[in-house]
């Protein structure tokens, strides 16, 4: 049984896509879930689906350590950041090499970095007059947005597109794509 950690920051949509994913899996177990603040939203909508989540606060990230720790101890293979949005340290990429799975909102490696997240991703698209966006589901390395790419998934920029139209397409590639690709890498564990 792969172990997985989900680690988020606001609405939870991508969290608890995974969550419903795995519920019924007899290879893979949703180990804990866990946020860096307390005023994520996902808190509430995972709720319904009797997920506890763990906060871990701002000191937390500074270190990252005692995190690194804790998830070893649960047994966790492998971490995924779905709308999660702190920096992940050395501790933790020491600790889960090339086992700790990211999605951006945009097709790599062209929009990302730090900063580039949520809408200013979809603005960042939008004003260079990409034809196409779409998503990265990538490993995650030292370097922000830098890891090696597992997926990309494509859908077209419309002439009229606003940041919030465009982020809708986005969000659809994200609830097809990312659960699957998750199983799919766990499976080359």
């Amino acid at each position: 049984m792969k172990r997985i950690a989900i680690f988020l920051s606001g609405t939870g949509t991508n969290a608890e896509r995974l969550i419903k994913h795995f519920a019924q899996s007899d290879t893979v177990e949703v180990a804990t879930v866990i946020s860096n603040t307390a005023k994520a939203p996902a808190i509430e909508r995972l709720k319904p689906l009797g997920v506890e989540v763990e906060v871990w606060g701002r000191n937390t990230w500074k270190d990252q350590t005692e995190l690194a720790r804790y998830l070893t101890e649960k047994g966790v293979d492998v971490i995924v950041l779905a709308g999660f949005l702190a920096i992940i340290g050395e501790p933790l990429l020491k600790a889960f090499p090339d086992r700790i799975i990211n999605i951006h909102p945009a097709l790599l490696p062209k929009h990302g970095g730090k900063g580039m997240w949520g809408h200013h991703v979809h603005e960042a698209v939008l004003r260079d007059g990409d034809k196409e966006s779409g998503i990265t589901i990538h490993l995650v390395n030292e370097q922000v947005d830098g890891g090696a790419i597992l997926e990309q998934h494509r859908c077209p920029v419309m002439p009229d597109d606003t940041p919030d139209t465009l982020a809708a397409r986005v969000h659809q590639l994200e609830y097809q794509y990312f659960a699957p690709a998750v199983a799919h890498f766990l499976t080359t564990l």
